[in-house]
């Protein structure tokens, strides 16, 4: 019986799976705010590549919300 495998996100635990990306993590914890930062074991991922960019079991991935104002 093969273990489940996870992905650590903003310090939470998300069960992780073959070919999961950077999109299916936003997914998964319903991030829909615009402006997000997100970053993969400490690598910065740019918007345009979300949907290309696989997330690897036991990643660390931060995502933060970009909030501008005066």
């Amino acid at each position: 019986m093969a273990s489940t495998r996870t992905i650590t996100v903003n310090g939470d635990p998300l069960t992780w799976r073959e070919g999961m990306t950077v999109r299916d993590v936003l997914d998964a914890r319903r991030f829909v705010f615009r402006m997000l930062a997100v970053h993969v074991n400490g690598t910065a991922v740019p918007r345009k590549q979300y949907d290309r960019t696989p997330v690897p079991a036991d990643a660390d991935v931060q995502v933060i919300h970009m909030i501008s104002g005066g």
